[in-house]
């Protein structure tokens, strides 16, 4: 039986950072399972950088089924998990029974990829204090503030925690996470 591995996001989602992960992690052989704050329907979006914009604009992405409502996980059937960014984490981040599922995670030292506005779920729950990450580069005081060391680069390891700054990286994010969770949980 595969392990398996949790993405957890929610409504305005990334869309590229929710299913590049989810391809990519299903094609190394693991069984992935979506959960949000309820079974339904997550509608995600898509984020760019257009010129004459002083930030990215967003627009209507992928629609895709949460196999999971965050209240049904149990993260000790998980090897690992994946926090997409874009707008979702915003509001996630004040979901206690999110905040349960992440701390499950940290508290037994399993691999953790988050990426671009995911780290405010983890910041949320005090995840990040004395570590390092990087992440969507607006995020730098937010992450300061979570007693995180931030860096400005495509990845960042710290231990079983890997971040990255947002879709551009996912290259680099795959690679790094799929070195960690291999030797923590390999594809049997």
């Amino acid at each position: 039986m595969p392990a398996k591995i949790l993405i957890v996001t929610g409504d305005a989602a990334e869309s590229l950072e929710v299913l590049y992960p989810y391809q990519r992690l299903r094609e190394e052989g693991y069984e992935v399972h979506i959960a949000a704050p309820s079974r339904k329907t997550l509608r995600f979006v898509v984020h760019d950088v257009e010129p004459g914009h002083d930030t990215y604009t967003e627009k209507p992405g992928y629609t895709w089924p949460a196999d999971l409502a965050f209240s049904e996980v149990d993260p000790g059937e998980y090897a690992a998990l994946v926090i997409p960014g874009g707008r979702a984490p915003e509001y996630l981040r004040n979901d206690p029974e999110l905040r349960k599922i992440v701390k499950g995670f940290f508290d037994s030292d399993k691999p953790v990829a988050q990426i671009c506005h995911g780290p405010l779920i983890t910041a949320a729950m005090d995840g990040l204090r004395g570590r390092r990450v990087t992440a969507y580069p607006a995020l730098e005081p937010d992450m300061q503030a979570a007693g995180a060391g931030f860096q400005d680069t495509e990845t960042v390891v710290d231990g079983t925690l890997v971040s990255s700054r947002a879709w551009p990286d996912h290259p680099a994010w795959m690679r790094e996470f799929l070195t960690v969770l291999r030797s923590k949980a390999p594809v049997n």
